[in-house]
């Protein structure tokens, strides 16, 4: 199994941890000390070495932040967590409502007399200091850099991750790693620049048509890169990971041991292009005035997929969709009250690992049914394993890490008889999903413009959930990736290309949860008889196929174009996943996609 179901924290550990830390406040002379959830790379996901966070507090959430006081320690979460740190931390830990409240609010508030709060410079984006220092002009707050604090009591800290580096062929890759430096060199030149610096490990393996295993469920190397105007590369990484790629490098990449890293950059001449959302505050530190802010160079182009990216994706989702139809199929087999959470997460990666593709899960699967189904990022474990009861609904969110894709999807099941308020509120989930699914917009518009699209059934019944309606997904690499997101607050245009999830909710604490995910990638829609013809449109292909559970909907809710949508997409469920299945499985698929 890729998954395990053990506890990887406890609350009760929070105490003394947080005593020890608040010791090393003393000796430092320091007033307070930010612990992030990210690591020296700023992606999204850590691995274990650096899983500070969740050491310190318990809360294992994929965002957030603690910052820790003499006499209180804030853990900041945002909506999607708000449930689930309620469980994870020790009431030594306050739960802040973040961003509503930001770090710096905070800080003010609860330091009026000011106060030196420390904080790991390799840990915090440029932005993110900056921002803060701002916010805290004339509060007597200062933010000061030093040392990691809880690394100096993390005594049991996991050693760095040491797996090997692999070529990603180019059949997925779609272009050389040469033809991609070259391509974004020129973007240097044109903004007369003389380099520029990466650190996220997703843009460097895309960049280097390479993929790894340092942080579980994402197929990245951890290493730091410098892409040169000339079109060659710097790369720090430790070596050992790189045996037997040399050949595949060539000379125009050149190898560095991480450490030698900052030296590197002191030694550039500028200007030298750094993203301040990505880039930490050493890098900025080390560069000084050779520093000017730009777009990281790898974020777009990585997020607009070619052909083979974006068909090996489509093929990666049909596979993925024959272990989903098999898996459903078992689950309507089994006696209600007769299945836990843990059994139906190990059928389903039993079922995907069929597959000599598949890499890992892209994701810890959730899986959680009745009120388990209300904590968004639920991860089952040993203690917290719940049957599968009568009313109940379980939210299955999964996906797959193979070599032509990256799937992410999730489907709502009832299970026996379910409540109507929950068909209700599935019924106006999946109108909005599929209103999303039909969407045509004009170039230019970016995810804040369109994402209310598919919260609008649930804003009419006076509801609405705490989670962007979609993020991006890499071609066999995070399965949140950005610039592209379905977010309010997201302002970069969507392009040809960009893969997206579509995935609105609905959460009842301590009753129930909703979410339908498919993932859609974006193109050129048609024009269309009587359209302007001179307006540029985009449209969605959509990627995922498994059926919707139509014992969920209530079809006097759904508009007739909505009921033409689902018939079809189902119809091209049978049609695209029947082949796939075994004989039981497609008799209980076509009985899943008739018609409504």
């Amino acid at each position: 199994m890729f998954q395990s179901f053990e506890v990887t924290a406890r609350p009760e550990q929070g105490p003394p941890r947080l005593i020890a830390l608040r010791a090393q406040l003393t000796a430092e002379k320091l007033d307070g000390f930010i612990i992030p959830r990210a690591d020296a790379h700023q992606g999204e996901y850590v691995a274990a070495r650096d899983a500070r966070l969740a050491w310190l507090t318990g809360f294992t959430g994929s965002a957030g932040f603690c910052v820790t006081l003499n006499d209180i320690a804030g853990v900041f979460i945002d909506g999607r967590y708000r449930t689930q740190v309620k469980a994870q931390v020790a009431d030594v830990y306050t739960p802040v409502p973040w961003p509503e409240v930001t770090m710096a609010q905070w800080l003010r508030e609860q330091l009026p007399q000011g106060g030196r709060v420390g904080f790991d410079p390799w840990l915090h984006t440029v932005d993110q200091i900056a921002q803060a220092e701002k916010t805290l002009t004339g509060s007597g707050v200062e933010l000061v850099q030093c040392a990691n604090l809880v690394d100096a009591i993390w005594s049991d800290q996991p050693a760095p991750p040491m797996e090997p580096a692999k070529i990603h062929p180019l059949e997925f890759a779609g272009e050389t790693h040469a033809a991609k430096r070259a391509r974004l060199a020129q973007t240097l030149i044109e903004e007369g620049e003389q380099a520029a610096v990466i650190t996220l490990p997703d843009s460097i393996c895309w960049l280097l048509n390479i993929r790894g295993a340092d942080i579980e469920r994402n197929p990245v190397v951890h290493a730091f890169a410098v892409l040169h105007s000339d079109g060659t590369v710097d790369l720090f990484s430790e070596p050992s990971k790189y045996d037997g790629l040399k050949a595949h490098l060539g000379d125009e990449v050149r190898l560095h041991a991480p450490s030698t890293f900052l030296d590197a950059l002191k030694s550039l001449t500028g200007p030298v292009r750094i993203d301040g959302t990505t880039v930490p505050q050493i890098v900025a530190d080390t560069l000084g005035d050779k520093a000017t802010k730009g777009a990281e160079p790898c974020a777009l182009p990585k997020a607009c997929k070619n052909t083979a990216e974006i068909e090996g994706a489509a093929e990666a989702h049909l596979r993925d969709g024959a272990a989903m139809v098999e898996m459903l199929c078992w689950l309507d087999a089994q006696a209600i009250g007769s299945v836990t959470e843990t059994q139906v997460v190990t059928q389903l990666e039993t079922l995907r690992r069929r597959d000599n593709g598949l890499q890992d899960i892209s994701f810890e699967t959730i899986a959680g049914t009745g009120p388990n189904g209300a904590i968004m990022h639920y991860r089952v474990t040993e203690e917290t394993d719940s049957t599968l009861e009568d009313g109940h609904l379980i939210v299955l969110d999964s996906g797959g890490q193979y070599l032509d894709g990256t799937t992410d999807i999730t489907r709502t099941v009832a299970m026996g008889t379910p409540p109507q308020e929950a068909c209700e509120a599935f019924t106006r989930v999946l109108a909005g999903m599929i209103a999303m699914s039909r969407l045509r917009w004009p170039t230019g518009l970016a995810g804040a413009h369109i994402e209310a699209i598919g919260r609008m059934p649930l804003w009419l019944a006076g509801q609405d959930f705490d989670h962007g309606l979609g993020h991006g997904v890499g071609a066999y690499l995070s399965v949140h990736e950005g610039p592209q997101r379905l977010s309010r607050v997201s302002t970069v245009p969507l392009q040809a290309g960009m893969i997206l999830s579509n995935e609105p909710g609905y959460y009842r604490e301590g009753a129930f949860g909703i979410r339908i995910e498919n993932l859609l990638v974006v193109q050129n829609a048609p024009s269309l008889e009587g359209g302007d013809a001179h307006r540029e449109m985009l449209d969605w292909r959509t990627l995922a196929f498994a059926p919707i559970d139509r014992r969920l909907i209530m079809t006097d809710l759904l508009e007739p174009a909505a009921r033409e949508w689902l018939n079809d997409y189902h119809a091209q469920v049978a049609s695209k996943i029947g082949p796939r299945v075994s004989a039981t499985a497609k008799e209980w698929l076509n009985a899943a996609t008739a018609p409504i």
